[in-house]
């Protein structure tokens, strides 16, 4: 008769086997999706519209017609669309009296004829082909990539008021009775666009990963821009003007969440999950300073702008 076998313990074998081992996996970490670039149409806009103010105003010129065929440059080639002679526009466009009726900034016509649409519709016109294309190529170097990030909104509001800035400046600047000139186009704006980049480098500084390099890339940018404007016939003064609007409206338009938040929409309901503030403290900080010192340079350049009394201007122009 055989034996019953032992009853046997599995769990008490001295085998080498072990009991499952349960791993806790590690809290769930939450990320949004990557935030889908915006269409940049406003900046190429911007671009067609001052490129047809320029073939606007060499219409209305009609250098052929006002100083004759034979003393246009390239004529009878463009006809009515070609350029007053080098010695009257080195930048080879139309006459400054074209450019001062159709908007130019003049210092006497908006202090004393009250005609302060030209500290904005002055950064739609340009000098000449020359300045057209300086212009029209850094705007869409740096504008459209800026609105790919930021939207159409952030930006047309950026170049609007940075140009407002910058004409701001160089009208307080210019002294008609002793150097009679008129100021023309966008670069103040694009000075802007600059400066915004710089802030938000600053304001959205945790967000970067190699911030050192990436601020001294910028800083020598701008260097070299702001170098341009000891060239002869070009308006430092609209450049700074709207370099420092553009510096101060990236802490307020262009800030970014910080590194590590989390929109609560893209956690789970009933989720333990620690979130952080949406914004640090140093960029509230830096929101209001700079909206103060926005709102009290515009005040002051305005006030200042329009406390001086009657201007003097001799008879020679030039720009």
């Amino acid at each position: 008769m055989g034996k019953r076998p032992p009853s046997v313990d599995m769990e008490s074998m001295s085998y080498n086997i072990h009991k499952p081992i349960t791993i806790v996996p590690p809290p769930p970490s939450y990320y949004p999706p990557p935030p889908k670039p915006w269409f940049p149409w406003l900046v190429p806009l911007i671009f067609l519209v001052n490129v047809g103010m320029f073939i606007f105003t060499l219409y209305k010129n009609n250098c052929p017609a006002i100083t004759g065929g034979n003393r246009c440059l390239l004529y009878p080639e463009l006809g009515r669309f070609s350029f007053q002679p080098f010695h009257e526009n080195p930048l080879l466009g139309p006459t400054i009296s074209i450019l001062r009726r159709y908007g130019a900034l003049d210092k006497e016509a908006v202090v004393e004829r009250g005609e302060g649409w030209r500290l904005v519709s002055c950064t739609w016109l340009h000098a000449g082909v020359i300045h057209l294309l300086a212009n029209m190529l850094s705007l869409l170097f740096i504008g459209v990539r800026l609105e790919q990030e930021f939207g159409f909104l952030k930006i047309g509001c950026l170049y609007v008021l940075s140009g407002f800035g910058g004409s701001l400046l160089s009208s307080i600047s210019l002294n008609p009775a002793e150097n009679p000139t008129i100021s023309v186009g966008a670069s103040g704006a694009l000075f802007g666009l600059l400066g915004a980049m710089l802030s938000e480098l600053i304001t959205n500084w945790t967000i970067y990963a190699n911030k050192c390099a990436a601020l001294m890339s910028l800083i020598l940018i701008i260097a070299l821009n702001l170098a341009v404007g000891f060239v002869p016939h070009v308006d430092n003064s609209a450049h700074i003007g709207g370099f420092i609007s553009g510096f101060l409206l990236g802490f307020i338009l262009l800030i970014r969440p910080q590194f590590g938040y989390v929109n609560h929409k893209y956690i789970p309901p009933g989720s333990d999950v620690k979130r952080k503030s949406k914004h640090k403290c140093y960029q509230y900080f830096l929101l209001i300073v700079a909206l103060l010192l926005l709102v009290f340079g515009y005040i002051s350049g305005l006030t200042k702008l329009y406390r001086t009394g009657p201007i003097q201007v001799s008879k020679s122009n030039r720009f």
